[in-house]
């Protein structure tokens, strides 16, 4: 059966951007709606710019239905065409990948997104001509390799009206003054100087423009090999001792110049490391961590368990949830990784020793260790500001080929990785292991994760600060001639009005405590710790379970449940490095220090909000982190209220221009899909066996008697 919503009589256009241009468009398209299993859905028009796939109904020409967390850039039924992962076109009931031209046209469409979400839409009612222009127009334009100046920001960039200066409190690293202060913030401009000597470009288009080295490194030194072999400093911790990274010489090198090459290195360490006073740590992050090959391999098999075409998908591969998750070693990339940060603060730490990081490049995991210690060691990167800031420091500007890794412009996807996503997974542990230490939330750091595929800003769309100035010069449609002037990823009111960022701030982060009330304050936000994290017991649960015990229909209990064979832990870390890992954990936290996330087997969980929003099964009525938040968010909206009050009373002054917190004062209605996507009906979970389930599926009257069902759940766990 079908339930057919009537076609749209209105035309319903689409909003376009500056600079976007309608491509192609086809009437008549039905969208599903895969939230039970029907055939339920919607017909409206599917159109394709050159910076969106979007589909239109006549909801979206109405502002009622509005949600409280809307993107100003990408709705709710809009693609990026750099969010697109994968197309498939269903011919007689079976799925083809759809690349490059094609001679027969499906009669479904299935998109499959890079934010996870899916698409289903259905071409049988459309006219034959726009089947093939819309089809042919989306493949096109999202899977074939493009030239770097055809993405949609060079469009953009030149055609709207740059009236925001984008930095926010950023330091973005583009001058010798922000290198200079960020030393003097770290108190490492004792031992380290910002260099010049890469002005012009020319030591090396890979290196900014500016960066910092030991004070001991001459301008020869840095020039002799294009900058490699030479090493560059991330931060300096309180004690003196610096994280440094450099980038290898290439390995098939004949025996004279690979003697030349050794000589300069040892010449080099004798110069930073100087025992007693000065000792020096090499860590070679490409034979101690997993290859960006492994990390590639492991996020396609994870993805693939969220990818989910329809509620019966989603039921048949419950059963073997924990196996397929287990299988993919996703989470024990995530663990070694964290294990390796913990390595190196305890270097600096406890040992005072300077920690060189060595990779070929020094720009994809020398980029996740050097950021996740900072996070770890540093609170300043732990605030909004100071985390961009970071971003921009260790990532942007030092190098990170985010325009290959990501594979924006689909040249090759042997070079496609995704390391961003990797620091961004790494450093959700930290947030929802000690959220009050954190001044973003983690729909910051899942919005953030979604702004790698919105080509309106640069931040995400270049290989180097060299990539980026050499195309910056460009005719402009308003200015006649001069450089394009990018947005910036930092300025979040491009995306979010005020109510929307005000989910991307935590209302419980625990800034600096004044002086004499210090104690009361550090006992207080380990008590509200504890209460943001009702599932984390200090022992294991004696169940094994495959399904949290307190929702009706048996959700996926990922986040809390202690799985002990997540992990593979033959690699046992060393004594001293155990020592001081047991040892900071048996104490109070102190949310302005030293952070070490655990690390332990069921301790790394999966991020659930970025993975599960869009699987209506996944969800957890009126619970979830959101629940919490948007009580929170109600309070915080009460005080300012009476604050307001009693302004008015003593000043008799009215205050007009307070930020007011979103009204969420119905959080019984909300689930933990909030604020990605709206409360959605539960699909009802076979307590028959799938493979049964699946047998019985046209009984319409076994789907109806759901309160007779018989619960074999607490057989299974």
């Amino acid at each position: 059966e079908i339930h057919i919503k009537e076609p749209i009589e209105k035309e319903v256009n689409p909003h376009l951007l500056p600079g976007e241009l309608l491509l192609c468009e086809a009437s008549t398209v039905y969208k599903y709606m895969q939230e039970d299993g029907s055939n339920r859905g919607t017909y409206g028009k599917l159109v394709c710019t050159n910076f969106k796939i979007s589909f239109l109904d006549d909801d979206s020409a109405s502002d009622d239905n509005e949600p409280q967390f809307k993107n100003k850039i990408v709705g709710e039924n809009d693609i990026t065409l750099q969010c697109v992962d994968q197309i498939y076109g269903v011919y007689d009931e079976k799925k083809k990948l759809l690349t490059g031209q094609l001679r027969k046209y499906p009669e479904k469409l299935i998109i499959y997104c890079k934010d996870l979400r899916v698409f289903n839409f259905c071409l049988r009612y459309t006219k034959e001509e726009e089947v093939k222009r819309i089809v042919s127009g989306i493949v096109h334009h999202s899977q074939t390799p493009k030239l770097l100046k055809r993405l949609f920001l060079f469009s953009y960039a030149s055609a709207a009206p740059n009236n925001t200066d984008g930095r926010n409190q950023t330091v973005m690293f583009e001058t010798l003054e922000d290198w200079r202060d960020e030393l003097e913030r770290t108190k490492g401009n004792v031992k380290y100087k910002a260099v010049t000597t890469n002005e012009g470009y020319r030591v090396s288009e890979k290196l900014p423009l500016y960066f910092v080295v030991p004070l001991c490194i001459s301008e020869e030194s840095i020039l002799k090999y294009e900058g490699r072999g030479i090493p560059i400093w991330c931060w300096s911790c309180h004690n003196g001792a610096a994280l440094l990274k450099m980038s290898t010489f290439p390995k098939e090198q004949d025996d004279s110049t690979s003697q030349m090459q050794k000589a300069f290195l040892d010449g080099i360490y004798k110069t930073i490391s100087k025992p007693p006073y000065e000792l020096l740590k090499l860590d070679d992050l490409s034979s101690s961590l997993p290859s960006l090959q492994d990390i590639q391999t492991a996020y396609t098999r994870f993805k693939q368990l969220f990818l989910i075409d329809s509620s019966t998908d989603f039921w048949a591969t419950d059963v073997k949830w924990f196996s397929l998750l287990e299988s993919t070693n996703w989470l024990e990339i995530i663990r070694r990784v964290l294990k390796k940060a913990i390595e190196v603060a305890e270097c600096l730490e406890i040992q005072h020793t300077n920690v060189l990081l060595i990779e070929e490049s020094a720009t994809d995991l020398c980029c996740v260790i050097s950021s996740l210690v900072q996070v770890m060691m540093d609170s300043y990167s732990r605030t909004k500001s100071g985390f961009q800031s970071l971003i921009q420091k260790e990532w942007v500007i030092g190098g990170h080929g985010f325009l290959d890794r990501c594979n924006h412009l689909h040249k090759s996807e042997k070079e496609e990785a995704p390391v961003f996503l990797l620091l961004l997974n790494c450093v959700w542990q930290l947030v929802q292991q000690y959220p009050p230490a954190f001044e973003f939330t983690e729909t910051y750091l899942t919005v953030l994760s979604d702004s790698l595929y919105v080509p309106i800003f640069s931040t995400f769309f270049f290989n180097s600060q060299h990539q980026r100035d050499t195309n910056k010069s460009g005719e402009s449609l308003k200015t006649q001639s001069g450089p394009f002037r990018f947005l910036t990823v930092w300025d979040w009111a491009v995306q979010f009005d005020p109510k929307a960022q005000a989910f991307l701030n935590n209302p419980l982060y625990a800034e600096k405590p004044k002086p004499d009330k210090s104690q009361r304050k550090t006992a207080r936000f380990k008590h509200q710790r504890q209460l943001s994290l009702p599932l984390t017991q200090a022992k294991p649960s004696t169940k094994r379970g495959f399904f949290r015990e307190e929702t009706d229909h048996l959700i996926k209990n990922i986040l809390g449940k202690r799985i002990g064979k997540f992990i593979n832990s033959s690699d046992e870390p060393p004594n001293s490095l155990r020592e001081f890992y047991d040892s900071w954990h048996s104490k109070p936290v102190d949310y302005l220090g030293l952070l070490l996330p655990r690390i332990d087997g069921p301790d790394i969980k999966v991020w659930a909000q970025r993975y599960l929003r869009w699987i209506p099964e996944a969800q957890l009525h009126g619970g979830g982190t959101i629940a919490t938040a948007a009580k929170i968010l109600d309070l915080m909206e009460e005080v300012q209220s009476l604050q307001v009050k009693m302004d008015e009373e003593h000043s008799q002054a009215v205050s007009g221009d307070l930020h007011s917190v979103p009204m969420l004062r119905n959080s019984a209605r909300l689930s933990s899909l909030f604020p990605f996507a709206l409360l959605q009906r539960q699909s009802v979970k076979p307590a028959l066996p799938t493979s049964t389930w699946k047998d019985l599926e046209d009984e319409d009257d076994l789907v109806k008697r759901d309160d007779e069902f018989v619960d074999l759940s607490g057989d299974m766990l």
